[in-house]
């Protein structure tokens, strides 16, 4: 079921309507949210945008920038993200990544109903979610391009975090999904935020610093998304993965906080980045933030260049379009009726 356009928290020119969803692992009545920048002139080549980890989409000048070029940006809010939030459902959290095709599924088969030519874009968990659909989808002409924003390709840290404590978090994450095992630092989101020194203004309840609880189930759904990453996927459409070009600690304050990746280690990025595809490219912007789009000037302009100049190389507009999605798609490889995407 899907609603119909309403305004959205983004202001005049953003409209968001919501996705209803079969119940999942969480609970009942799952929903997400498709956000869309609305123009005059529509294009016929559109772009939806999927968020990370404790987060949802906000980047209003990400829609402007590529509004410029020609794209029409949707974004999508996945269940218990953001727009998406509902009580009695444990917010950003799952315990497959494969849940997550339904309503990507449904996004796509919105958008394509208006466009011709569609480009996946995801940032960090949702690079990695992005990836695994993508794969999942391979052979059904759903994309024409998957663009990639630090995604969250392997796990940081240590080797003891790496090669023990993670197998064994992936372990009790089996049994006691719902067992809290963590918190995000806060320093990378108060760096962000425009009330503690940052420049950007976003909903704290939706985006709080200190996160939402890491639980079990979800570090587990994370690593076998790893895994199927380290095994090698088969994206059949181009690829375009953007990093900084430096990681920055993730645990303490310091001065590199927004202008390095204080998330995410970029050297994993780039080892994991050949495994998506067989066309790939890679590109460090330099002085960028974990979210490219986030960026100080002038590595947020550098990152939106990147992006339009790959989308103007590999999204002509005189290209022939992809074959549009069949009315409902079948569970397709990938989902968890069929094997791990995550």
């Amino acid at each position: 079921m899907v609603d119909d356009d309403v305004p959205d928290v983004l202001g005049p020119g953003w409209t968001a309507r919501t996705l209803a969803l079969k119940p999942d692992a969480r609970g009942d009545a799952p929903v997400a949210t498709l956000v869309h920048r609305v123009t005059d002139a529509p294009s016929r080549r559109a772009v939806l945008y999927v968020h990370g980890f404790v987060d949802y989409f906000f980047q209003a000048h990400v829609g402007d920038a590529l509004a410029a070029h020609g794209y029409d940006l949707y974004a999508l809010d996945l269940r218990d993200y953001g727009r998406s939030i509902r009580d009695g459902r444990p917010p950003n959290d799952t315990t497959d990544l494969a849940t997550y095709t339904e309503e990507i599924d449904a996004a796509v088969r919105l958008i394509r109903a208006d466009h011709d030519q569609l480009v996946l874009l995801g940032h960090s968990t949702g690079g990695l979610v992005a990836s695994l659909w993508a794969d999942s989808r391979r052979g059904n002409g759903l994309i024409d391009a998957l663009v990639l924003n630090s995604p969250w390709l392997d796990v940081r840290g240590s080797w003891l975090e790496r090669h023990v404590l993670a197998p064994v978090l992936g372990v009790v994450g089996r049994w006691a999904p719902n067992l809290v095992v963590a918190h995000i630092a806060p320093h990378y989101g108060r760096a962000l935020h425009a009330d503690s020194g940052g420049e950007w203004t976003y909903d704290l309840t939706w985006k709080p610093h200190e996160g939402f609880p890491v639980r079990a189930g979800f570090v587990r759904a994370i690593r076998r998304g790893h895994a199927r990453v380290a095994r090698g996927l088969d994206v059949d459409v181009p690829v375009l993965v953007l990093a900084s070009d430096a990681t920055g600690p993730d645990d303490r304050v310091h001065d590199r906080l927004v202008s390095s990746d204080s998330v995410l280690d970029v050297a994993q990025i780039a080892a994991r980045a050949p495994l998506l595809g067989a066309d790939v490219t890679f590109v460090q912007v330099p002085g960028g933030a974990h979210d490219l789009a986030l960026s100080p000037s002038p590595a947020r302009e550098r990152y939106l260049d990147e992006v339009v100049r790959f989308l103007d190389t590999h999204v002509t507009p005189d290209a022939a379009p992809r074959s549009a999605p069949a009315p409902d798609l079948a569970p397709g490889p990938g989902r968890a009726t069929d094997r791990p995407a995550g």
